[in-house]
C-alpha cells in the first residue's frame, strides 16, 4: 500500500473516531493531532516490518507463525514486541521453556485479499507449532460480504488445521459495527466448517467499553498502544496456552510418524495418553493440573479476563531468543 493511501485511511479512520468522541475527550481528537500522529504511524512500518523480518532468521524449538496486518506488526505500540504477537511470543516460550523462532508474516494495511496473496505463499515454507490469524478490519471501510468470505475460505483452507483464528475487533460505531457482525458472523462459520478455533477478540474488545479503549489507543485513534496490546493479546491467551500443552504432548506421547499418520487427530490422541499417563502415575508423581491446561478444555469468551494495564517482562524485547 503506498504511503500516501495509509496516511489517507488512517486519518480517514481516525476522524471517524474523533466526531464520535470528541466532546469526551476533547483536545486529544484534534485533527491536526491525529494527522501527526497518523504519519508517525507511517514512520513506524518499515521500522517494525524489519525487526520482525530479522527474527525469521532465529532458530527455535518452537515456531510461532502470524498473519495479520499492522496489529500483528504491533504498529502502535512502543516497541514491535509490546504488539499482541511479542506478547503471545514471551509467553509461549515462558509455558514451554523452549526457545521460539517467530515467523510473522503481517503485513501493515493488509486486507483478507492481501493476506491472501501476500501471505498466504510465504506460509508453505514453515511448518508452525503455533499459528495465529487475525484479519479483516480494513475490509470494513469498502466491505464486501462474497469477496471476504471468498478470501477468508483461502487463508483458513491454507493454514494448519490447529491455527487459531481471531473475531474482528469492537469498532464501536454503529455503522461499522453492522459490517463488523456480518464479518464475525463469516469468522465463525467458516472456521467451524473447516474446524479452526477462534479468539474472542470483539467480546474483549467490546467488554473493555469505548472510554477504555481511548485511552488504550495510539494518537492516531486507530491502532492500540501497549495497553491496548495487552487485551488483544488476552483474547488470544487461553486458546495458545492449550496450543502450546497439546504440542508438548504430542511430543512426549506420540513418535513423529505417528503423528504425521494421524494430522489433525494428533492434539486429541496425544492428550488423551498424557491423560491416560496421568491417571497411571502413583499419587505422587501425577501432574498438577493448574500446570497442564490440556486436560481441561474450557475456553469460552466469559473465560477469557481483559487487561488493560501492565508492563512486559524484560525478555519481551527479543522473541526470538532463548527462553
Amino acid at each position: 500500500m503506498k504511503v500516501r493511501t495509509l496516511v489517507a485511511l488512517l486519518a480517514t479512520a481516525a476522524g471517524v473516531t474523533a466526531l464520535g468522541s470528541a466532546g469526551a475527550f476533547g483536545a486529544r481528537a484534534g485533527v491536526k493531532g491525529q494527522r501527526a500522529a497518523a504519519q508517525r504511524v507511517v514512520d513506524m512500518l518499515p521500522v517494525h516490518a524489519d525487526w520482525w523480518r530479522e527474527r525469521i532468521h532465529h532458530e527455535g524449538q518452537l515456531t510461532y507463525l502470524a498473519i495479520g496486518d499492522s496489529a500483528a506488526q504491533g504498529v502502535g505500540a512502543s516497541m514491535p514486541s509490546r504488539g499482541y504477537v511479542g506478547l503471545l511470543a514471551r509467553r509461549i516460550r515462558h509455558r514451554s521453556r523452549s526457545t521460539l523462532r517467530v515467523v510473522n508474516l503481517s503485513v501493515s494495511g493488509a486486507t483478507t485479499w492481501g493476506a491472501k496473496k501476500d501471505q498466504l505463499p510465504k506460509l508453505a515454507g514453515f511448518r508452525p507449532d503455533i499459528c495465529t490469524v487475525s484479519i479483516g478490519a480494513n475490509d470494513i471501510a469498502d466491505f464486501h460480504p462474497d469477496k471476504f468470505e471468498r478470501n477468508l475460505r483461502a487463508i483458513y483452507g491454507a493454514v494448519p488445521s490447529h491455527a487459531i483464528v481471531a473475531e474482528l475487533p469492537c469498532m464501536f460505531f454503529r455503522e461499522r459495527e453492522r459490517k463488523v457482525s456480518v464479518a464475525n458472523e463469516i469468522v465463525h462459520r467458516v472456521a467451524d466448517e473447516l474446524g479452526l478455533t477462534v479468539a474472542p477478540l470483539h467480546t474483549i474488545t467490546k467488554r473493555v467499553g469505548l472510554r477504555r479503549t481511548f485511552f488504550n489507543s495510539y494518537g492516531d485513534l486507530f491502532h492500540p498502544n501497549d495497553n491496548g496490546y495487552q487485551i488483544w493479546a488476552s483474547a488470544f491467551e487461553p486458546l495458545v496456552d492449550a496450543r502450546v500443552d497439546t504440542v508438548a504432548a504430542i511430543r512426549e506421547h506420540l513418535s513423529a510418524r505417528e503423528a504425521e499418520d494421524l494430522g489433525r487427530e494428533a492434539g486429541p490422541e496425544a492428550n488423551r495418553r498424557a491423560d491416560q499417563a496421568a491417571e497411571d502415575a502413583p499419587e505422587q508423581h501425577r501432574p498438577d493440573s493448574r500446570r497442564h491446561p490440556q486436560h481441561h478444555t474450557g475456553t469460552r469468551p466469559d473465560d477469557v479476563r481483559a487487561r488493560d494495564a501492565g508492563t512486559p517482562d524484560a525478555d519481551v524485547h527479543d522473541v526470538g531468543g532463548a527462553a
